[in-house]
């Protein structure tokens, strides 16, 4: 006992110093406790394990791993305890005492050296205290490995750290090792996206994070995303007691969490199916229908529909062609079915894409199909050409007027609309606009003044009754839009000077959590940006590399080797991410955006 104790004293020092200073606090800590005393905050602490820290020669079959506490526990994530390397089957354990027993289904491999990462998994059970962490090192060889990799996983688009991902190390270099083995090493990150793979072998890797799903710990690329390295690793940095990246902290120490040195920055995101096939299709009313495809940029090369002549027909395809919009334009009855048929280039059971020609039955809804009981059951819907228009106050400057009707267009009225303003004075003025369709939604239309918008006027934008016909043969309501620039005197405003912009950037801003975009552009040129109307509060000032130019964001593909489009994101002199903003006030800054790229 007391040579077990005397090799489990450098790993865990601090459990078994404060498990003495509190001997008796922790005897009262039973599973009935103390009726009247103050309540226990204090986690569980190691009191012995076997194997030791450290312990070589382990038995491979039926190995047993035991965690004894101070007081009584429970495993409250089972999947956290984690297994280094993993195998097929997850650990299992049970509770015997103060004592969690680990165990596994089938035999350790030979002259291997595995961590136990307890992290995350166990908490004392009358308080439900979380145990820090621990990492037990032990080998069924000679040796012990005693190389480290430290890092951190974030989100490709909003460099959020990622908690739970799985982070992989292949000594196969082969692309295929991620989909069809398990890892020669793995860890869990933690609330901060950081890992540490600690006691590896000291050799070259390939290194994956994989956000595993389904806990096989190998990717998965229909349901789970993926980081990579593009490179080869090794590791440099040797295990020692003293480094703090070995240290489980409390998540809520910011200081100390964020002081851990690290390897490597990988990007997680979700990759792009390649498997191409219709994956989905409904037609949601009499005249109209959507079809779905697996993978983006779908190659259609001809769509018809049974009895419906061809000039009839209108179709759209989003931005990324993975959704394709259907019309019929013809306001007479149409039949319960439709049978579609679509020639496209679908994959194969060889994952080729080859010519195809799918037949596919698209059933009127049921609300469609119905007949009209009485007249309380009319929908507006049912007999106008429905829109609706999006004025934010703060955006119409940049975006102007949007308007977007439900079905297609086959007779317009925008030269009858009327566009208005009053004055602080009440005065009336009418002044001309321009309408342009977008480029990507047939149904929307961009209506921009022709005058310059300001704070403290009023905005009306009419549409006459009866000037605009869709595809089912309604005509539109009557309808006026009233808009005013925000005139709050606290409010504040961000100029960004970009210099040195060689390729395409888009240049978002953000809220505080980093989750919605305020206002976007789109640049190609050294140019001066504005951000008007800010509240007091935090912000982020986003920045995408748009290699290819499309306006969008692309993601990464594994086997090309290649990345997520870079984001950055401005950062002050302090090294903090978000710019505090006050009232009333007018921030103008400077980036360099080759310097930041480069």
């Amino acid at each position: 006992m007391k040579s077990k104790l005397h090799k489990l004293l450098p790993a865990i020092p601090v459990g078994l110093i404060l498990g003495t200073i509190m001997f008796s606090h922790s005897c009262a800590n039973t599973t009935t406790p103390p009726s009247g005393g103050p309540k226990d905050t204090i986690p569980p602490l190691i009191t012995e394990l076997n194997p030791v820290q450290g312990m070589t020669m382990v038995p491979r079959h039926k190995t047993r791993l035991e965690l004894e506490f101070n007081e009584y526990v429970v495993v409250k994530d089972p999947k956290s305890l984690y297994l280094s390397p993993p195998q097929e089957k997850t650990p299992l354990h049970k509770i015997k005492g103060k004592s969690v027993i680990v165990y596994f289904e089938e035999d350790l491999d030979s002259n291997k050296t595995y961590t136990l990462d307890v992290t995350n998994a166990i908490a004392d059970n009358n308080e439900g205290n979380m145990f820090p962490g621990y990492t037990l090192v032990f080998s069924t060889g000679e040796k012990i490995d005693s190389m480290m990799l430290t890092g951190v996983v974030q989100d490709c688009n909003t460099l959020q750290p990622i908690k739970g991902a799985t982070v992989m190390l292949y000594k196969d270099q082969a692309d295929s090792a991620v989909f069809l083995r398990r890892p020669d090493a793995a860890i869990k990150t933690d609330d901060w996206g950081f890992f540490c793979l600690r006691n590896i072998q000291d050799t070259i890797y390939r290194m994956y994070a994989v956000f595993d799903e389904n806990n096989n710990n190998k990717y998965d690329p229909e349901t789970e995303k993926i980081a990579f390295l593009d490179t080869l690793i090794r590791p440099m940095t040797v295990v020692a007691d003293s480094l703090p990246e070995l240290h489980k902290f409390d998540m809520k120490d910011t200081l100390n969490c964020l002081a851990r040195k690290t390897n490597v920055e990988m990007n997680m995101f979700r990759e792009k199916p390649s498997k191409q096939l219709i994956v989905n299709k409904e037609r949601i009313g009499e005249r109209t229908a959507y079809i779905t495809f697996m993978a983006p940029y779908a190659q259609i090369d001809s769509l018809w529909i049974r009895g419906v002549p061809s000039d009839k027909i209108i179709t759209q395809f989003n931005l990324v062609k993975d959704s394709l919009e259907i019309w019929v334009n013809d306001p007479k009855p149409q039949p319960d079915t439709f049978y579609l048929y679509v020639n496209y280039m679908k994959t194969d059971t060889l994952g080729l894409l080859n010519s195809f020609t799918e037949e596919i039955r698209l059933s009127k809804p049921k609300k469609a199909s119905a007949g009209k009981s009485s007249m309380k059951n009319i929908k507006k819907e049912d007999t106008t050409a429905v829109f609706k228009v999006e004025a934010a106050p703060e955006t119409i400057e940049q975006d102007g007027f949007i308007v977007e009707f439900t079905y297609p267009l086959v007779e317009d009225g925008f030269d009858s609309l009327t566009f208005r303003y009053l004055n602080p004075k009440q005065q009336e003025f009418k002044e001309k606009y321009t309408v342009t369709q977008d480029s990507l939604n047939l149904r929307k239309y961009v209506i921009r003044p022709m005058v310059e918008m300001l704070p403290g006027y009023e905005y009306f934008l009419k549409f006459p009754h009866r000037k605009f016909k869709d595809i089912n043969g309604f005509y539109n309501d009557s309808s006026e839009v009233k808009v005013s620039l925000p005139n709050d005197d606290k409010l504040s405003s961000i100029s960004l000077i970009l210099s040195n912009v060689a390729n395409k950037y888009i240049v978002d801003l953000l809220n505080e959590k980093r989750d919605k975009v305020l206002r976007t552009f789109v640049i190609d040129k050294d140019t001066t940006l504005l951000f008007p109307y800010i509240k007091a509060g935090k912000y982020s000032i986003r920045i995408t590399e748009d290699l290819n130019r499309n306006g969008l964001v692309d993601t990464g593909i594994l086997l090309e080797h290649k990345q997520p489009e870079k984001v950055r994101f401005y950062k002050l002199e302090d090294g903090t991410m978000l710019i505090d903003i006050p009232e009333m006030t007018e921030l103008e800054q400077s980036i360099d955006i080759g310097e930041m790229f480069k």
